[in-house]
């Protein structure tokens, strides 16, 4: 029995040698390991699968790149363009070093996320260098066409990119905001011309006006590539600028340029808010310069965030975890002292600032309104909060809120005369006033019958007051006029008179002693002249 235990035992061990797989043998020639052999247990030994090296130029590399600008260079897909305009505006760069320090220094708060959402949509990294030229990347940039922010929108641009543009906010200096339209319309563009040259010079020109000359060119035989359309200088420029940066930023060395480092690293997070909140609370609960939340949150164009129009703002990476911890444990009744007020009428600003307990002068400068304007019906002002305001303000006034003036209209007591037949609402629809107003004005009704040359009272604005007095003292004159006439007519009729008579008394003096038998006809009256 022990001699079958021991057989048995004999036996596994020879099946496991048989089945262990043999090491390979090294090759002596190569030093490298033999390939390997596929063995099927039923067919035998299959050929040999040769290994075939890749160039290492194929190859992705592994490592993390070490900076935002090694991660930039990486992702370069867009054709080079070698011409004159390039060197032309490398020069230009290289000759002010501190504009490219400052501007590349800007673009350390913004950047990376540029970046990110290019690689999410599989975009050139190239065009993460564009705000450079547009804007160099200041989110405030506004242009003298009214373009703004890192991506330049024009105003109708924006609207059509979802941006919203109010008295409260602005979306097209918002970080996050602006860059989604940008890459929108920029993959809009590619997806139309089939180029990515063609496709950035009608971001700056227009995509109407590169059709158009795209047409000219084929209508006349002509090649229709980005360097072959005839454009304004500011877009035949505008792509060599943009290779310009790229080759700066590419071989920095070569240019004798020097970037700032910038970490391949998010510099911002984003924080959701749930209510509304001062921007200097914000801050202040961020624990960061108020300067640096103004540029990181440009959109908001006054000192409150509202959590209905914007629910979220950028921090800073390290402060965003500081931010929730001390709003959490805020007062909530502190975190907001303005609010949004709509002007239920058209109205002064002095009786606006009444309503809303706030200097006059402090509403204009806020809110933007001009002197000598009125605030006109339904528009959206910032004023202080106070107990009776709601905690919060609807989304419905946040995303709506505009503001609009009228020229303020000062009114002076004025006399006008009544015309002959006037009534009093006569005389309220000749200055389209409402005839029960001028009725009180006058302390009568409106269908009081009036002589003419009454005297009504009413008031008017500066320049129609003006012109109803002046209107007023003609009607007067006239009446003068046509008195004076008469009365002069009246002295003329009765001096022709009393000369008739003198130069006929002589006569009868001669005649005086020939007796008359006839009567004497009796004198006509005079007419009277009004």
């Amino acid at each position: 029995m022990k001699f079958l235990h021991v057989l048995a035992l004999g036996a596994c061990v020879w099946l496991a040698g048989c089945a262990a797989p043999q090491k390979p043998s090294a090759d002596h020639t190569t030093g490298a390991a033999a390939s390997p052999t596929i063995v099927n247990g039923t067919a035998g030994a299959m050929p040999a699968v040769a290994v075939t090296e890749l160039p290492s130029s194929s190859v992705a590399p592994l490592a993390a790149p070490k900076d935002l600008w090694e991660r930039i260079r990486r992702g370069f897909s867009m054709p080079d363009l070698d011409t004159d305009l390039v060197r032309k505006q490398e020069q230009w760069y290289l000759a002010r070093p501190d504009y490219i320090e400052r501007m590349t220094e800007r673009s350390r708060m913004y950047i990376f996320h540029v970046v990110e959402e290019l690689e999410l949509r599989g975009m050139p990294t190239e065009l993460a260098l564009l705000p450079y030229i547009e804007s160099a990347f200041n989110p405030q940039a506004i242009s003298s066409a009214k373009a703004a922010g890192l991506w330049q929108f024009m105003p109708g641009t924006g609207r059509d990119f979802q941006l919203t543009q109010n008295v409260l906010r602005d979306d097209r200096r918002s970080v996050l905001e602006s860059t989604r339209a940008a890459l929108d319309y920029l993959q809009m563009l590619h997806d139309m011309f089939g180029d990515w040259h063609l496709a950035l010079a009608a971001y700056n020109w227009g995509q109407g006006n590169v059709s158009k000359a795209i047409a000219r060119n084929k209508a006349a035989g002509l090649p229709a590539g980005y360097l072959d359309l005839n454009m304004p200088a500011e877009t035949r420029n505008y792509v060599p600028k943009l290779q310009a940066v790229k080759n700066i930023i590419a071989r920095p060395e070569t240019f004798g340029a020097v970037l700032p480092l910038i970490e391949n690293h998010p510099f911002f997070d984003t924080v959701e808010i749930t209510r509304d909140i001062d921007i200097e609370m914000a801050a202040r609960l961020a624990e960061v310069r108020l300067e640096d939340f103004k540029a990181l949150n440009p959109s908001q164009r006054k000192p409150i965030i509202f959590a209905a129009g914007t629910p979220q703002v950028l921090l800073p990476w390290d402060n965003a975890a500081t931010f929730k911890k001390n709003l959490s444990a805020a007062d909530p009744t502190t975190l907001a002292s303005w609010t949004a007020w709509v002007a239920p009428a058209t109205m002064p600003t002095r009786e606006a600032a009444q309503r809303v307990h706030m200097d006059e002068d402090d509403l204009r400068q806020l809110n933007g309104v001009p002197k000598g304007m009125v605030i006109k019906q339904g528009s959206t002002l910032v004023v202080p909060r106070n107990g009776q305001t709601p905690a919060a303000v609807a989304s419905s006034v946040v995303n709506n809120a505009q503001v609009a003036f009228t020229p303020e209209v000062v009114l002076r007591r004025t006399v006008v005369r009544a015309r002959r037949g006037d009534t009093i609402a006569r005389v309220a629809a000749r200055y389209d006033l409402p005839a029960g107003t001028v009725a009180g004005w006058n302390k009568s009704n409106a269908g009081a019958a009036l002589k003419a040359g009454h005297a009504v009272v009413v008031y008017l604005p500066v320049r129609a007051s003006s012109a109803a007095a002046s209107e007023s003292a003609r009607h007067r004159a006239a009446s003068r006029t046509s008195s004076s006439a008469s009365r002069k007519a009246v002295a003329g009729q009765a001096r022709h008179g009393s000369s008739a008579r003198k130069a006929a008394a002589p006569s009868a003096r001669k005649a005086a002693p020939a007796r008359s038998t006839a009567k004497r006809a009796p004198a006509r009256p005079q007419k009277k002249h009004r």
